[in-house]
């Protein structure tokens, strides 16, 4: 069986969400066939760290682009109906690439990481295809609108749109699309135009993220952030957490400090290193020592989509994780039993001192943390779900299969996540 996987970065090293989650499913379609991964590299350090995945696939097809290329083709599509992220990933070279092969070579499968590269095979007829879109970007870009300042909201909104159509018509060309989460879910089926859709979750790698198994071997004191901090949700979650929550810690706390771990920080996190109690580290080699160092873990996002890695890997570690409203919907845990959920600065504020103040309780909420991880997001579960896509698609390319999943919702609200009271 031969299947061409197609990604719009090189899924190796898997060390970020979306690495993590195509990297995996790569290592699972191998156990079926021999793969041919074609993606793109941004520049010659994530060409070469690319070059990795050869070890867990057939083929590699990465194609260099430059940021400057890549920004030109940004801007032309702007006076266009093509969303700036897709023209970000349009590379021609790529595109002949896969011609080529689609050309020389019998495919019995294409499935897509990420909307931003479907159009390299929308009109590829003659081979089943899947698209993991995992997040709905158009929702993404959405709320960007909503919290950015104008004139850029203006911007985002117009992505948004030109994304949410984009996203209607290319789900029409494919067998099966999927998604990271129910709600993401929901999103795709509000367009009526997907073949069959459903949702598989990511996992966490339970052997590399574990506990060590003493609760009381940490800092009472380390607050910890993991993430890209040239990502803007991110970016946003700090600068936030540092104006409004970190100082009622601190009164309460004055020895309580914050440790952002995470790479690429840009100028506005690094600024946050000046202020007493905040460390910014910058790229670091294994996240591991951060975190189980770490009292507890906070995901404070204002802007969330998708599964938040970041909570499933220090849920695995016996980590407590305090989590914003919005950060927390995506994973299908108890709040109270299994992570803390607050929203309003004085509530998680509130949250994060009882983890540092009460030992007990936070060992309590660790271990059943670790155990709902091992329960619920193993990799072997999520890649079982896939399976089940992968066998829609090729089994006889169904075309009128009713949704799998939640099936047709007007929208989606979550009720589950009240603010946290202490």
């Amino acid at each position: 069986m031969n299947i061409l996987f197609v990604s719009h970065r090189p899924p190796y090293p898997p060390n970020d969400g979306a690495r993590v989650r195509a990297f995996h499913m790569i290592q699972h379609l191998a156990k079926r066939g021999d793969v041919t991964v074609a993606s793109l590299a941004r520049s010659p350090a994530e060409y070469a760290a690319g070059q990795g995945l050869a070890n867990h696939c057939r083929r590699l097809l990465i194609q260099p682009i430059s940021r400057s290329a890549a920004a030109i083709r940004t801007v032309m599509s702007l006076g266009t109906r093509t969303p700036a992220s897709m023209g970000y990933f349009h590379s021609p070279a790529l595109q002949h690439q896969i011609n080529q092969e689609l050309a020389t070579r019998s495919y019995d499968l294409i499935v897509v990481h990420s909307s931003s590269v479907a159009p390299y095979v929308k009109h590829t007829k003659t081979v089943p295809k899947l698209l993991d879109f995992v997040d709905m970007d158009s929702q993404k870009w959405l709320a960007y609108g909503q919290t950015r300042p104008f004139p850029l909201s203006i911007g985002y909104r117009l992505e948004a749109a030109k994304l949410r159509t984009a996203e209607a018509e290319l789900s029409a060309h494919f067998d099966v699309c999927t998604c990271i989460t129910a709600a993401e879910l929901q999103s795709l089926q509000c367009y009526g135009s997907a073949r069959v859709s459903g949702w598989f979750p990511n996992g966490v790698d339970l052997d590399y993220f574990k506990s060590n198994n003493n609760y009381n071997d940490y800092d009472c004191n380390n607050i910890c952030f993991i993430g890209r901090m040239d990502y803007y949700p991110n970016v946003q979650a700090m600068s936030r957490f540092c104006e409004d929550v970190l100082p009622i810690i601190r009164r309460e706390r004055p020895g309580a400090k914050l440790t952002i771990v995470g790479a690429d920080p840009v100028r506005a996190v690094r600024n946050l290193g000046k202020l007493e109690g905040v460390e910014v580290t910058g790229t670091v080699p294994d996240v591991r020592p951060y975190l189980q160092r770490a009292a507890i873990s906070i995901a404070p996002m204002l802007i969330a989509r998708g599964i938040q890695n970041k909570i499933l890997e220090a849920m695995a570690s016996g980590v407590p994780v305090v989590a914003s409203r919005l950060a927390a919907a995506g994973i299908d845990a108890k709040p109270g039993e299994h992570f803390l959920v607050a929203d309003m600065p004085e509530y998680f504020a509130a949250a994060v001192l009882e983890m540092l103040s009460a030992p007990p309780r936070r060992a309590a909420l660790a271990r059943a943390a670790r155990r709902f991880v091992e329960q619920t997001y193993s990799w072997g579960h999520a890649m079982q779900q896939f399976d089940r896509f992968v066998e829609i698609c090729l089994d006889g390319r169904r075309t009128a299969a009713a949704p799998l999943g939640l099936g047709k919702l007007a929208c989606f609200r979550d009720e589950r996540f009240p603010g946290y009271v202490p």
